[in-house]
């Protein structure tokens, strides 16, 4: 390939202009971009297979990954680029309170337009994407071994071949391959009858079997203190929101001098070398040119009887723990069922090894545990840490007695309460970041001092075994207020309310600044019909991370996350709140990243949150400067707590409270209309609108629907102009259609293609319509190659509407969703 510093090419029937191509993306080997586009094009053939109608997360070294000595910071990125060409396929996935549309690695196009944006690293999920976009089971499984301090790529081929006779003995043939950093992946392909869900429980199993066979050379936990001369097999990648290094990509690392490092896939016969090392991209290229390709028949046979044990219930583990001649706890051996009446709750006092008070929650049929070492907390705002155990049957409510010593749990147990939980949220399981919220109304003369109390529990780490338990700010309504009666959880007085004086004085006291801060409140999706009637304040949404901030007395300025992070190293620059605002403030708001045309860039911001070294952080704040977008306060000196108050008064005390200076702004309303404030965003570019009830109170951590986000779509009218044939539950009607539309002179143009937003009744009826209007040629010219090669084309006489997120450069509309075909007028 010419390395010009500039040209436009035409790679498998789609245009990309390509830039700077003598930039060397790495300096160890003087690889430059030209070469790094090559190697992407050399391996699409293997390496698309694998990564096809999957959301592809980029890792973007733009300036080059550097040198060992002075490595480049690399940014994610996995929402598509603005500037990315109207050709690539992507897809949008919705997380629990957010979207992103991704990248579909699905030809070489894509690939080569990655080498031209600085995304050396692909990282994919275990998952495909469905024809109509839904996300599918897994059609893989993978183990990650990884060598702690003082082991190598040799152990872990030893690993390896470990893990290999046990996924065999499961009859899943694995194929391995070198990670091109430290360690070596496993894959094993499935027929996709299984959740991730599932596969990640089955390959915890065989992690932890391993180190109890091997515990001096394998560890399933990460803790790092446990890694030291040891392989971590890291199980967790099977979770449906983890990723793994794509096959075939290249590493962002220095590398050799040779070229950089490549996950190669390798044969079994490869990992007996002693000499085993890291493939680099020319040895790729010519294993390629020879014809080798260890992944090359990397699928599941479809017919192939279920190869993964049987699913266990919820009450498997807490089996596999306990003999039920040895130990009086009720172990049931039927699977758990729902029981009737309002959800219970037991907290427990257990004197085991060490005092903790164990605290389970009634949900689908058992009782959801956390073991909470120094008890639930009982005063507003305070936490304690709070370790997840196994779920325990609905009969464990009632039990109290002696663990024997030498059997699981062994000590004493008593009730220090119990009684009905109400849940309130429940974000627990497969691609979720745990999160429970509920209230507890324990008896009279129980541990919680007889009155019900709002707890929320938060995951702490990935693997889901570490929480936080807080008992929230806005507690539920009683006769007296929840920290007048605490009882104290004490091994010397258990299960009794016990009232101290310092809790007395807590409560009357007036508290003007939480201490730790509180999470924000959330907003709820929303749409312009839910915005009715008077009583609204409409505000701009932005693009950046959720913060809350408070002033300090000594005029320290702090700063957390939605999540707790302390983002106050992270962003020295929004220090300048101390001068703007009293001592005793407390705000809530948006921390941004402006590009050159002052709009939001999350890619921006990114870069900056990722660093955590001062000097780094230093220099990078004079090129990427951010904002913080204050636009609630939440309690001040004067005032004290504010929550409680309407959000006109809030921000009434905001406007006159804290000025706007240089990184800290107080941005106003867009207007009074919907309408008006719709156009003023579009005029901002900003993502769309919060609608915000002026009555409302702060609901500090809880999403509520006083708080609307409505982010911007648009509606267009089109003609059906094709379908391309559907899979699966849509073989019979069809995957998607392709759609027209009128330009200003009235001549017809191909605007994309819709696969969502249909009912099973639409597809059918949709399906039965256009069979009669079929024709054989396109009645449009300018269809990409793409998207016509399966289609069926048909007249264009089937009007409709879809709704999307614009329209790209040459006319193409994004996102498209489907709502329906317009009704005409007339008889």
């Amino acid at each position: 390939m010419a390395s010009k510093r500039q040209q436009t090419v035409t790679v498998a029937g789609h245009k990309l202009r390509l830039s700077n191509l003598d930039k060397v993306l790495f300096p160890a080997s003087g690889t430059t971009k030209a070469e790094v586009i090559e190697y992407w094009q050399t391996v699409a053939p293997v390496m698309l297979p694998h990564t096809r109608n999957r959301p592809a997360t980029r890792k973007r070294w733009p300036d080059g990954v550097g040198s060992e000595e002075k490595p480049n910071e690399p940014f994610f990125r996995k929402n598509l680029e603005d500037s990315a060409p109207a050709w690539v396929p992507r897809e949008e996935l919705e997380h629990s309170d957010h979207s992103n549309t991704y990248p579909l690695a699905n030809e070489p196009a894509v690939l080569a337009w990655f080498g031209q944006v600085g995304a050396l690293e692909v990282h994919v999920p275990q998952w495909r994407f469905s024809p109509d976009g839904e996300p599918q089971n897994p059609d893989r499984l993978v183990l990650d071994l990884d060598p702690g301090p003082g082991a190598d790529l040799t152990d872990c081929a030893r690993v390896a071949r470990w893990c290999r006779e046990i996924l065999d003995e499961m009859n899943l043939p694995s194929v391995p391959v070198t990670s091109g950093s430290k360690g070596i992946h496993l894959y094993a392909a499935l027929n996709g009858s299984y959740t991730s869900e599932q596969v990640s429980q089955v390959a915890h199993e065989l992690a932890k079997a391993l180190q109890a066979d091997h515990p001096d050379e394998v560890v399933s936990d990460m803790k790092k203190s446990l890694r030291q001369g040891r392989v971590l097999i890291d199980w967790s990648q099977n979770n449906r929101n983890k990723t793994t290094i794509a096959p075939y990509s290249l590493r962002g690392r220095p590398g050799s001098i040779e070229g950089p490092h490549v996950a190669a896939p390798r044969t079994w016969e490869e990992l007996e070398d002693p000499h085993l090392a890291q493939l680099d991209m020319h040895q790729v290229m010519e294993r390629i040119a020879s014809g080798a390709d260890p992944l090359a028949d990397f699928t599941a046979d479809d017919d192939a009887a279920d190869v993964l044990p049987p699913a266990q219930d919820a009450l498997s583990t807490y089996r596999s723990m306990r003999d039920a001649s040895k130990t009086p706890e009720p172990v049931p051996t039927d699977s758990p069922a729902a029981r009737t009446g309002d959800p219970i709750f037991v907290i427990q006092e257990h004197h085991a090894s060490r005092l903790h008070y164990d605290t389970r929650l009634e949900h689908d049929g058992v009782l959801v545990s956390w073991a909470v070492p120094k008890g639930p907390p009982l005063k507003s705002g305070q936490q304690r840490l709070a370790v997840m155990t196994e779920d325990h049957p609905i009969e464990y409510a009632e039990f109290e007695g002696t663990i024997p010593k030498n059997e699981y749990g062994g000590g004493e147990m008593s009730i220090w309460d119990s009684g009905t939980v109400k849940i309130e949220k429940w974000e627990i399981g497969e691609g979720k970041t745990g999160k429970v919220v509920f209230v507890l109304s324990g008896a009279p003369e129980g541990g919680l001092g007889g009155v019900p109390r709002r707890y929320a529990l938060v995951q702490t780490d990935e693997a889901g075994k570490d929480w936080l338990m807080r008992m929230t700010k806005d507690q539920p309504p009683a006769g007296k207020r929840a920290e007048e009666s605490p009882a104290k959880p004490s091994s010397e007085s258990p299960g009794k309310a016990e009232k101290t004086e310092e809790s007395a004085a807590a409560s009357t006291k007036k508290s003007a600044f939480p201490d730790p801060l509180p999470s924000p409140m959330l907003a709820s999706p929303g749409k312009p019909t839910d915005i009715r009637g008077n009583g609204w304040v409409l505000e701009g949404k932005w693009d950046g991370y959720r913060a809350i901030a408070a002033v300090h007395a000594d005029g320290r300025v702090e700063i957390r996350s939605r999540n707790g992070k302390d983002f106050t190293p992270t962003f020295p620059e929004l220090g300048e709140l101390a001068d703007l605002a009293p001592a005793g403030t407390v705000v809530d708001g948006e921390i941004v990243a402006l590009n050159s045309g002052s709009r939001p860039d999350f890619g921006l911001l990114q870069r900056r949150g990722k660093l955590s070294k001062p000097k780094e952080i230093e220099q990078t704040a004079k090129k990427i400067p951010v904002h913080f977008m204050v636009f609630d306060v939440l309690s001040t000196a004067e005032h004290g707590d504010l929550t409680a108050e309407p959000y006109s008064l809030r921000r009434e005390i905001l406007e006159q409270l804290a000025e706007s200076g240089k990184h800290v702004q107080v941005p106003g309303d867009l207007g009074d209309s919907l309408d008006e404030a719709m156009e003023v965003s579009l005029e901002l570019k900003i993502e769309g609108l919060v609608a915000k009830r002026t009555d409302s109170p702060y609901r500090s951590g809880r999403r509520s629907e006083d708080w609307l986000k409505l982010k911007h779509e648009s509606h267009a009218d089109v003609v059906v102009i094709g379908w391309r044939q559907g899979k699966g539950g849509r073989a019979k009607t069809f995957g998607s259609l392709l759609l027209g539309m009128t330009d200003d002179d009235g001549e017809l143009h191909y605007a994309g293609r819709v696969g969502t937003g249909f009912s099973d009744v639409e597809l059918t009826d949709l399906r039965g319509q256009l069979e009669k209007l079929v024709r054989k040629t396109a009645p449009v010219d300018d269809v990409p190659a793409e998207d016509s090669s399966d289609a069926t084309w048909v007249t264009p006489k089937l009007s409709a509407e879809v709704r999307h997120s614009g329209v790209t450069r040459d006319n193409r509309l994004r996102h498209p969703t489907w709502r329906g075909v317009r009704v005409k007028n007339g008889p």
